[in-house]
Formats: structure tokens, C-alpha cells, sequence
């Protein structure tokens, strides 16, 4: 380490992707810091990926016993299936706890000084950090802003943290609202109308765009509402705003019209869950003090390497991570970012492939995600010169899951007519957070269905549904080469 410095790193926000990005750099022979203003594991640990879980595998095993005949077509009998709330509150909140320490512990294991108090830059290199005891000023050679985001509340939404509330409250599952209205049907949406039915509360699911679900695929949309929606207690309005959101008993809700900006409907509701995305924590970081700024939406801008931009240039010594930089905000895209941070710090370069990435929501059954939509790898064919094809393949053909009594699902594979070269996978079923990592490494290598379809798969999985699928592509692919010769 240069003397000039008390660090080589310092990452301000140890959530998820400063947590990596801390990890990686110590493994690289950096002496780092890092600071935190809130709790250790920021959004994922506290209020995100860890505490939904441990909710949605509770509720779901009560979603599981109370099905009789799914039990009964296995031979099974129960009787009565009784809950405490409490309790499963309990489960969340303490595996949050098990893993914030285990977080920390890790961090102090490999001597990263861990740094209480809200750190902003301060100049070139320099981090001053507000602690309970006074202000204190460090030096770096390089800086990670890796400072997340917080739930989005649209306008005329009046939040109360009791009876309307964002996802931050709803973890806490303090009570259960016999009708609860969600705003937004994103990944967020749906699994907590997940835990929610599953637990015996009625749904209304309020999505402004005109359809459900619009952020993932149309096919895996369309499947999911048959699947996760339409048997369930949920009633649907697409195409609407929330446009005020009054708390109280019982909460008012004013819907309208996206299109015709005219009031359509008043709800009464017991409480309300507003869904409607996240924006980046990048407020009072001291960016000023380097005189550059964030976008119009808030997010810091960065480029492939993950160096802060500005004016079209990289900050020197100056990097961003995670939500903050809107590129893709799920915790292990932040992590994979830290490591390319640390990575580029040291002099390796290394730049991050989105598209590889994968995604999922953890309803029952489940949706993954990896690479473009069907209408998003048009859109590319057509920039970029390519005809896109698709083929799918069904749980309710696949032995495992017929095993199972859990037969409805879909795989489905997008990918280049010339090429084969896999553009996007998209799963609804059994498991498919667990299968889509498969797919996730094949587009990270740019692999063709064509070498895909000659895997072997182990027999009987729920693998053999991408099996299937990647050899109906290869079959398609095959029979348009000899159509086109002839």
C-alpha cells in the first residue's frame, strides 16, 4: 500500500456488493474499509432477498399442506393446517439476523475495517464519514460508491408504514390484512400476493401498463397469470394508476385510467402494499465536491469497468456498484460488480456481460430468468441484421415433475435462426431459480442451441425440460437451414 494513503479501498455502503467487493479485495492484497450508515447487508439482508425468502418458504409449506388434492394424488392425507404469524415473522427476522452477523464476522475474519457513520466523498480520494462521535476524515487511493436504493412511493400515495406500506414494512409481517391492494406486478408483486394468499389474505393487483407482469417475457406473463393468479384469491386492474392512496380503516384508493387520465374506480381495502420499483440511494454522497452529478433519475453513471463518468470521462480512483447504478439491480449483479471493480482497481481488466445474468421471482412455482425477451431480442435482430426464433418445452412432459404432482411450467428458449447462439431463456415451474444457472453460463459463452441440444442431462430432472427444449431448437434450426437451401 502507498503511504500516501491510510487505505487502498474504501467502499462506502456495505450491502451485498460492498460486501463482495470487500471480500475480493482483501483476497487481492488491498487494505480496505468500509463504511455503513445503516445496518450491515443493507437492502438484500435486512429488507430484500433474505427476509422474502425465509417468508415465502414458510407461507409456502402452508400453501403446500392446505392443498388436499395435490396431497391426496400422492397418497397423502392431513388434517387441519394451522399457522402462527408471529412465529413466521420470528423465522424472517431471525435468519436476518444470522446473516447480518455471519456478514459481518466475515468482513472482521479478513481485518476490513468496518466503519459506523455516513461517508461522502470529500475530494479527490478523501471520504469524510458523520459518526455518533463526531466527523472523521479518511484517505483512499480508490473509492466503491456502493450505496443501493430505496423503495419507490409514486406521487399522491401516502405512506403510513401501517396500513399502507412499501416492501420495507411488509417484511416485518406485523399483521395479516384480510384484503390487501399491491400496486405493481413485478417481481416484488408477485411474490408477496404469494405469501400473502398463501396465508389466507385477499388480493387486488393494480399494474399501470396494460399488461400484467410486463417486465418479463409475454409467454412466461401470460403462463403465470393462469398459473399464479387466475386459481388464486387475486383480482386484477391493468392499465390503471394508483392515482391517490388515502391510509386509514379502511385504506382509499382512487384508480385511473392510464390512457384517458379519468377516474375509473374508488377501492376500500384493509392495507395496502406499494410495489412500484426501487430508486438509487445516491443523495448527499458529496459528489459535488469532484463537481460531477447523477443522472436525471439519480443513478451514477458508470461504464463497462464500473469507473464513475462523467462528461464522458472515468473519474480517476472513482468507482460505483449495485442499484446506485441502475444497470441491473439484483444483489448478485452488485456482487459480480464489486469483483470487476477490484478487478479493474488492480490493473485486470474485467467488464461485466449483463445479458448473463440471471434473475428470478421465488413464487410457487417459480420464474427465472436469463438473457432477452422475445420482443427485446427482436428489437436486436432487426438493429443488428438477424431473424430471432423460439421454441418451449413443458413440465407437464418431464417425468420429475409429473413425480412430483407439479406439472405446470414452461421452459423457453430464444435464440439466433443463423447462428443457434442462445439469446434468452425464460422458466415458469418446479425449481426453476435452481435450473436457470444452465442457461446462465451457456449465454455467458455465446454457446449455440445447435452444441446445446448434444448435452446430457441427467434422467429423471426438471433439467430435461431445457433439454427438450434446446433440442427443438436445434431441430427448428436445422430444418430452416435446409428450407433456406432449397
Amino acid at each position: 500500500m502507498s503511504q500516501e494513503f491510510d487505505y487502498d479501498l474504501v467502499i462506502i455502503g456495505a450491502g451485498v456488493g460492498g460486501h463482495g467487493a470487500a471480500l475480493h479485495a482483501v483476497s487481492c492484497g488491498l487494505k480496505t474499509a468500509i463504511i455503513e450508515a445503516s445496518e450491515m447487508g443493507g437492502t438484500c439482508v435486512n429488507r430484500g432477498c433474505i427476509p422474502s425468502k425465509a417468508l415465502l418458504a414458510a407461507s409456502g409449506r402452508v400453501r403446500e399442506l392446505r392443498n388436499a388434492h395435490h396431497l391426496k394424488s400422492l397418497g397423502i392425507q392431513v388434517g387441519s393446517v394451522d399457522f402462527d404469524r408471529q412465529a413466521i415473522a420470528d423465522h424472517a427476522s431471525n435468519l436476518v439476523a444470522k446473516i447480518r452477523g455471519d456478514l459481518t464476522n466475515s468482513l472482521k475474519r479478513l481485518s476490513v475495517d468496518i466503519i459506523q457513520g455516513w461517508g461522502r466523498v470529500a475530494g479527490q480520494q478523501k471520504v469524510v464519514i458523520a459518526t455518533d462521535d463526531g466527523e472523521k476524515v479518511v484517505t483512499a487511493k480508490d473509492i466503491i460508491l456502493s450505496t443501493g436504493s430505496v423503495p419507490f412511493v409514486p406521487p399522491g400515495i401516502e405512506i403510513d408504514g401501517k396500513t399502507v406500506f412499501t416492501s420495507d414494512d411488509a417484511l416485518k409481517l406485523d399483521w395479516l390484512p384480510q384484503w390487501v391492494a399491491i400496486i405493481g406486478s413485478g417481481y416484488i408483486g408477485l411474490e408477496f400476493a404469494d405469501v400473502y394468499t398463501a396465508l389466507g389474505s385477499e388480493i387486488t393487483m393494480i399494474e399501470a401498463l396494460d399488461r400484467l407482469m410486463p417486465t418479463f417475457d409475454p409467454d412466461i406473463a401470460k403462463l403465470a397469470t393462469r398459473v399464479l393468479i387466475n386459481p388464486r384469491d387475486i383480482e386484477t386492474h391493468a392499465g390503471v394508476f394508483a392515482t391517490k392512496v388515502i391510509p386509514g380503516s379502511p385504506v382509499v384508493i382512487e384508480l385511473t385510467d392510464a390512457k384517458t387520465k379519468e377516474v375509473v374506480d374508488v377501492l376500500e381495502v384493509d392495507a395496502c402494499l406499494v410495489a412500484t420499483g426501487r430508486i438509487p440511494a445516491t443523495k448527499d454522497l458529496g459528489l459535488e465536491a469532484l463537481g460531477i452529478d447523477t443522472d436525471r433519475r439519480g443513478f451514477i453513471t458508470v461504464d463497462d469497468r464500473m469507473a464513475v463518468v462523467w462528461e464522458g470521462e472515468p473519474v480517476p480512483h472513482l468507482w460505483a456498484i449495485g442499484d446506485a447504478t441502475g444497470q441491473l439491480m439484483l444483489a448478485h449483479a452488485a456482487s459480480a460488480q464489486g469483483i470487476a471493480a477490484v478487478e479493474n482497481i488492480c490493473g485486470r481488466h474485467r467488464s461485466m456481460d449483463y445479458r448473463s445474468i440471471p434473475a428470478a421471482a421465488f413464487t410457487h412455482p417459480e420464474i427465472s430468468y436469463v438473457g432477452l425477451t422475445e420482443p427485446a431480442a427482436k428489437e436486436l435482430g432487426a438493429k443488428e441484421g438477424f431473424e430471432v426464433a423460439s421454441e418451449r418445452s413443458y413440465f407437464k412432459g418431464n417425468s420429475k415433475a409429473i413425480a412430483e404432482g407439479e406439472a405446470d411450467g414452461i421452459a423457453k428458449v430464444i435464440y439466433r435462426q443463423d447462428t443457434g447462439e442462445l439469446l434468452g431463456v425464460h422458466i415458469l415451474g418446479l425449481h426453476a431459480s435452481d435450473m436457470i444457472h444452465e442457461a446462465s453460463q451457456a449465454i455467458a459463452g455465446r454457446e449455440s442451441v445447435n452444441t446445446l441440444a448434444y448435452l446430457v442431462h441427467a434422467h429423471p430432472t426438471l433439467s430435461e425440460v431445457l433439454d427438450e427444449a434446446y433440442k427443438r431448437a436445434m431441430n427448428s434450426s436445422e430444418q430452416g437451414v435446409k428450407t433456406a437451401l432449397h
